[in-house]
Protein backbone atom coordinates (compact mmCIF):
# COMPACT_ATOMS: atom_id res chain seq x y z
CA UNK A 1 0.00 0.00 0.00
CA UNK A 2 1.27 3.02 -0.48
CA UNK A 3 1.59 6.18 1.78
CA UNK A 4 -2.40 8.62 1.69
CA UNK A 5 0.02 11.02 3.86
CA UNK A 6 3.10 12.29 5.29
CA UNK A 7 4.49 13.81 8.57
CA UNK A 8 7.36 13.87 11.26
CA UNK A 9 10.75 14.73 9.75
CA UNK A 10 13.92 12.85 11.25
CA UNK A 11 17.12 11.18 10.73
CA UNK A 12 18.76 14.21 9.08
CA UNK A 13 22.33 13.68 7.81
CA UNK A 14 24.81 15.24 5.68
CA UNK A 15 27.26 14.61 3.59
CA UNK A 16 30.11 17.18 2.59
CA UNK A 17 31.48 17.02 -1.48
CA UNK A 18 35.26 16.75 -1.03
CA UNK A 19 35.47 16.89 -5.54
CA UNK A 20 33.08 18.43 -7.74
CA UNK A 21 33.66 18.10 -11.15
CA UNK A 22 31.59 17.08 -14.16
CA UNK A 23 33.24 13.90 -14.10
CA UNK A 24 33.13 12.93 -10.67
CA UNK A 25 31.52 13.88 -7.36
CA UNK A 26 32.97 12.80 -4.69
CA UNK A 27 31.28 12.65 -1.16
CA UNK A 28 33.50 12.80 2.67
CA UNK A 29 32.41 10.62 5.79
CA UNK A 30 28.24 11.61 6.80
CA UNK A 31 27.82 13.70 9.52
CA UNK A 32 24.56 13.87 11.42
CA UNK A 33 22.43 16.36 12.36
CA UNK A 34 19.93 15.75 15.16
CA UNK A 35 17.39 17.63 16.06
CA UNK A 36 15.56 18.21 13.18
CA UNK A 37 12.26 20.47 13.55
CA UNK A 38 10.85 21.69 10.06
CA UNK A 39 12.14 21.54 6.73
CA UNK A 40 10.62 23.27 3.98
CA UNK A 41 11.55 23.88 0.50
CA UNK A 42 10.12 25.42 -2.44
CA UNK A 43 10.69 24.63 -6.31
CA UNK A 44 12.75 26.97 -8.17
CA UNK A 45 12.15 27.82 -11.57
CA UNK A 46 10.34 29.77 -14.04
CA UNK A 47 7.61 29.51 -16.80
CA UNK A 48 9.27 29.59 -19.93
CA UNK A 49 6.45 30.59 -22.68
CA UNK A 50 5.86 30.66 -26.30
CA UNK A 51 3.71 32.68 -28.39
CA UNK A 52 2.10 32.18 -31.68
CA UNK A 53 -1.33 32.21 -33.25
CA UNK A 54 -2.09 35.05 -31.05
CA UNK A 55 -1.64 32.78 -27.70
CA UNK A 56 0.93 30.66 -25.65
CA UNK A 57 1.90 28.22 -28.22
CA UNK A 58 4.15 26.14 -26.19
CA UNK A 59 4.99 26.25 -22.63
CA UNK A 60 6.90 24.55 -19.66
CA UNK A 61 8.61 25.01 -16.44
CA UNK A 62 12.77 25.10 -15.90
CA UNK A 63 14.02 22.91 -13.17
CA UNK A 64 16.55 24.54 -10.91
CA UNK A 65 15.80 22.62 -8.04
CA UNK A 66 14.96 23.79 -4.41
CA UNK A 67 15.63 26.55 -1.85
CA UNK A 68 14.20 26.88 1.34
CA UNK A 69 14.87 26.53 4.97
CA UNK A 70 15.91 23.51 7.98
CA UNK A 71 15.05 24.58 11.16
CA UNK A 72 17.07 22.26 13.96
CA UNK A 73 17.71 22.48 17.51
CA UNK A 74 21.17 23.33 17.26
CA UNK A 75 24.10 23.11 14.56
CA UNK A 76 26.42 20.71 15.37
CA UNK A 77 29.66 21.69 15.08
CA UNK A 78 31.12 19.30 12.51
CA UNK A 79 28.72 20.93 10.61
CA UNK A 80 30.00 24.47 11.43
CA UNK A 81 34.03 22.83 10.98
CA UNK A 82 33.38 20.65 7.55
CA UNK A 83 30.23 22.59 5.97
CA UNK A 84 30.46 26.03 6.86
CA UNK A 85 34.22 26.07 6.69
CA UNK A 86 35.07 26.99 10.34
CA UNK A 87 37.84 25.93 12.51
CA UNK A 88 38.33 24.41 15.68
CA UNK A 89 41.22 26.05 17.79
CA UNK A 90 43.71 24.28 19.94
CA UNK A 91 41.32 24.93 22.85
CA UNK A 92 38.52 23.99 21.53
CA UNK A 93 36.77 27.39 20.44
CA UNK A 94 34.77 27.28 16.67
CA UNK A 95 36.22 30.20 15.16
CA UNK A 96 34.27 31.65 12.28
CA UNK A 97 36.39 33.68 10.06
CA UNK A 98 36.08 36.28 7.07
CA UNK A 99 37.68 33.69 5.02
CA UNK A 100 36.02 30.82 5.10
CA UNK A 101 34.98 28.83 2.38
CA UNK A 102 31.59 26.54 2.44
CA UNK A 103 31.20 23.28 0.69
CA UNK A 104 28.28 22.11 -0.97
CA UNK A 105 26.81 18.74 0.48
CA UNK A 106 24.25 16.15 -0.36
CA UNK A 107 21.34 15.88 2.42
CA UNK A 108 19.51 13.25 3.22
CA UNK A 109 16.25 13.26 5.69
CA UNK A 110 13.11 10.52 6.61
CA UNK A 111 9.74 11.45 6.92
CA UNK A 112 7.18 9.31 8.03
CA UNK A 113 4.18 7.87 6.48
CA UNK A 114 0.89 6.42 7.12
CA UNK A 115 2.24 3.08 5.37
CA UNK A 116 5.58 3.29 5.30
CA UNK A 117 8.86 6.38 5.98
CA UNK A 118 10.57 7.50 2.94
CA UNK A 119 13.93 8.82 2.51
CA UNK A 120 14.93 11.75 0.55
CA UNK A 121 18.32 13.29 -0.65
CA UNK A 122 19.21 16.06 -2.63
CA UNK A 123 22.67 15.73 -4.26
CA UNK A 124 24.13 19.38 -4.07
CA UNK A 125 22.91 21.75 -1.14
CA UNK A 126 24.99 24.82 -0.18
CA UNK A 127 24.11 26.68 2.72
CA UNK A 128 23.84 30.47 4.59
CA UNK A 129 25.38 31.49 7.53
CA UNK A 130 22.91 30.88 9.93
CA UNK A 131 21.52 33.89 12.18
CA UNK A 132 22.38 33.86 15.59
CA UNK A 133 19.28 34.11 18.27
CA UNK A 134 18.90 33.89 22.00
CA UNK A 135 15.66 34.76 24.14
CA UNK A 136 15.20 35.17 27.66
CA UNK A 137 13.83 32.21 29.78
CA UNK A 138 10.24 32.98 31.01
CA UNK A 139 8.33 30.90 33.53
CA UNK A 140 8.43 28.17 31.22
CA UNK A 141 11.73 27.28 29.47
CA UNK A 142 11.34 27.70 25.31
CA UNK A 143 14.28 26.41 23.15
CA UNK A 144 15.63 28.61 20.66
CA UNK A 145 16.33 26.96 17.24
CA UNK A 146 19.02 27.48 14.61
CA UNK A 147 17.74 27.62 11.02
CA UNK A 148 19.73 27.04 7.60
CA UNK A 149 18.55 28.73 4.77
CA UNK A 150 19.82 26.36 1.62
CA UNK A 151 20.11 25.83 -2.65
CA UNK A 152 19.77 22.80 -3.85
CA UNK A 153 20.77 22.06 -7.72
CA UNK A 154 21.53 19.44 -9.93
CA UNK A 155 24.57 17.27 -9.04
CA UNK A 156 27.67 18.47 -10.84
CA UNK A 157 28.25 15.23 -12.49
CA UNK A 158 24.86 13.28 -13.11
CA UNK A 159 22.51 16.47 -13.29
CA UNK A 160 20.09 14.74 -10.72
CA UNK A 161 18.85 16.90 -7.72
CA UNK A 162 16.69 14.81 -5.78
CA UNK A 163 15.86 10.64 -5.27
CA UNK A 164 13.45 9.10 -3.03
CA UNK A 165 13.08 5.96 -1.36
CA UNK A 166 10.04 4.10 0.58
CA UNK A 167 10.81 1.60 3.39
CA UNK A 168 11.55 -1.83 1.91
CA UNK A 169 13.07 -0.81 -1.06
CA UNK A 170 16.91 -2.03 -2.61
CA UNK A 171 19.10 0.88 -0.85
CA UNK A 172 16.87 1.81 1.93
CA UNK A 173 18.64 0.96 4.53
CA UNK A 174 21.82 2.10 3.60
CA UNK A 175 20.64 4.97 2.83
CA UNK A 176 22.45 7.25 5.63
CA UNK A 177 25.57 5.79 5.16
CA UNK A 178 26.60 7.09 1.69
CA UNK A 179 24.57 8.80 -0.52
CA UNK A 180 22.29 6.78 -2.93
CA UNK A 181 23.00 6.15 -6.27
CA UNK A 182 20.74 6.11 -8.92
CA UNK A 183 20.02 2.64 -10.60
CA UNK A 184 18.74 3.57 -14.46
CA UNK A 185 15.45 1.33 -15.18
CA UNK A 186 15.53 -1.28 -17.39
CA UNK A 187 13.42 -0.69 -20.54
CA UNK A 188 10.81 -2.60 -20.85
CA UNK A 189 10.75 -5.25 -24.25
Amino acid sequence: MANKVKFGLKNVHVFPITTDSADEVVFGDVIKVPGAVTLGLDAEGDANEFYADDMVYWAEYSNNGYSGDLEIALIPEDFEVKILGNTRDSNGAIVESADDKSVPYALAFEFDGDDKKTRHILYHVTSSRPSIQGKTKEAQTTPTTDTLSMKAIAATDTRQIKARLTEGSTGYDTFFTAPYKVVPATPAP
